[in-house]
């Protein structure tokens, strides 16, 4: 169970987080967490770049290590990137000296200001020393695609629906997303684009 639109009340809770970017402009603010791997974030570059648009990629350090070709593209792509943790930790479970140290060790790899945690999980300890660090960048719109019980249509769906100007939209580039995420991230730009909006990375 998820919202598709973070609720306002979760917002207002937690005004420390990045979760829009106040516009009146027809502008989305595409994100893929989880990458970069090869099954999957080649694909979505090569579809960012048949529709010019740009992205923001929160990277996993050990999938940068794995895949540095991948990383390096993405970058000379146009693209912003943001520090996912080196493992995927989930904050709510992970001590704090070990998570901050983990996402140092993420900061060797992907040099950016942006940082998202996985899950959106984080410890108020965690937030306090990551908030003079990074811009904690959550999301406006989820799209659910890691959700195996959703259809393709629906992730589609959640992400047609629920814009606004300004949204940040959370997509994955990773295996357990693909499935959904290569129906729904084509016709979101296609339909979309058609209707005059534009997609742009994150500012670091």
């Amino acid at each position: 169970m998820f919202f598709a639109k973070t609720p306002l009340v979760v917002k207002a809770l937690l005004p420390q987080y990045v979760w829009h970017i106040p516009t009146e402009d027809k502008v989305l603010y595409l994100t893929f967490d989880d990458g970069p791997v090869p099954e999957a974030t080649p694909w979505v570059l090569d579809l960012l770049l048949h529709y010019g648009a740009k992205a923001t990629f929160f990277c996993v350090g050990d999938n940068v290590r794995k895949h540095p070709e991948i990383f390096e593209r993405i970058l000379q792509d146009g693209h912003a990137v943001g520090n996912h943790t080196y493992n995927h930790l989930n904050g709510w479970k992970t001590q704090t000296f070990d998570y901050l140290k983990n996402v140092q060790r993420c900061r060797q790899m992907v040099s950016s200001p942006l940082f998202r945690p996985p899950y959106g999980a984080l410890r108020p300890s965690q937030t306090r020393t990551l908030k003079s660090r990074y811009r904690i960048v959550m999301w406006d719109v989820l799209s659910g695609d890691y959700d195996p019980e959703i259809t393709p249509e629906q992730c589609l769906e959640n992400v047609l629906v629920n814009i606004q100007p300004g949204s940040i939209v959370l997509f994955h580039d990773s295996l357990k997303a693909e499935t959904r995420m290569r129906y729904a991230l084509p016709k979101v730009l296609e339909q979309l684009g058609r209707e005059g909006w534009t997609f742009r990375a994150l500012e670091n």
